[in-house]
């Protein structure tokens, strides 16, 4: 606790910096959110990404190309844009979607079968963008009232502010360095969510204990020596996680990168945020063992606090 007037700052400048990141870049939301096309394609031979995404730029698109399990296999997304659609000569109508793209990725006599076409509606789209803010506010609201009622509404207060702060702090990233949004992405950020809290929960209930145990402490000292003692524990879940994680991003495939990088980046923000803003926020708020004592009614005696 020595050093969290710089953590405080620390943590300002990055939320502040996310913040405006996300204000001037916003997000680059994947056809999750935004509703576009998305086709998985199988090659005989191994599939040239860069082969793919020059012929269909050279028709007009704007397509995201990844292998998709083995090297003969393809996914690729790209906004659903009717202007660059030819007329076919046999009907005098603009080709589908489905067609034109076939036949684009067959021009150069390629062996290949598309597996699966799907078309996302902007309209979807925009209902899985909602609902998603939505299940990420009703998550901190649950966390929020279930921390009050366990610990105290100090502590609560705490958690919550340590998660909107790890929460706002990976959207910053994936702003600043222009990393795509989807659906997995937001899943992972939920997934940040009940790993901080997870952490801060251990942490709020050793400080809750050592309240009751160090009388004579100041409260500056019982939340660092409670925090002294979590630390190995703290330290050492997150450098498994991250071990995994880690594993996930160079084996795992192009189709979940986004994914487990939201996951690293949260839990080394996570971790951060589990031993200092909490904290950080217990002691602004003055707390004190007064606060954790038990409400004495009327007439009534309460016995000493062991």
């Amino acid at each position: 606790m020595g050093q969290r007037k710089k953590a405080a700052v620390l943590s300002v400048l990055l939320v502040i910096g996310s913040i405006v990141s996300l204000a001037m870049n916003g997000i680059q939301a994947g056809l999750d959110f935004t509703g576009g096309v998305q086709v998985e394609v199988g090659y005989e031979q191994t599939a040239d990404l860069e082969k793919i995404r020059s012929q269909l730029s050279d028709a007009g698109f704007s397509p995201v190309v990844q292998h998709y399990g083995a090297e003969t296999e393809v996914i690729i997304r790209m906004q659903e844009n009717a202007q660059v659609l030819p007329i076919d000569p046999l009907t005098e109508k603009p080709k589908t979607v489905n067609d034109y793209v076939e036949e684009t990725l067959r021009a150069d006599g390629d062996a290949l079968e598309i597996k699966q076409f799907q078309v996302i509606g902007s309209v979807i789209g925009e209902e899985l963008r909602d609902d998603g803010g939505i299940g990420m506010l009703a998550a901190l609201a649950i966390v929020m009232i279930y921390v009050a009622i366990r610990f105290q509404l100090k502590f609560s207060l705490g958690a919550v502010a340590a998660l909107i702060h790890d929460v706002v702090i990976v959207l910053g990233f994936f702003s600043v360095f222009k990393l795509e949004f989807d659906l997995t992405v937001l899943a992972a950020v939920l997934a940040v969510i009940g790993y901080s809290l997870n952490d801060t929960i251990v942490v709020s209930d050793r400080i809750r204990e050592n309240f009751r145990l160090l009388r004579k402490a100041s409260p500056v000292d019982v939340i660092n020596e409670s925090l002294t003692q979590t630390l190995g524990r703290t330290l050492i879940t997150s450098l498994t996680t991250l071990l995994v994680l880690a594993a996930l991003y160079f084996v795992g495939g192009e189709m979940i990168h986004n994914f487990s990088i939201a996951l690293i980046v949260g839990v080394l923000v996570g971790t951060y945020s589990s031993i200092y803003v909490a904290a950080n926020i217990l002691l602004a708020m003055h707390i004190d063992r007064e606060d954790l004592m038990p409400t004495q009614k009327e007439g009534e005696l309460v016995d000493d606090l062991p």
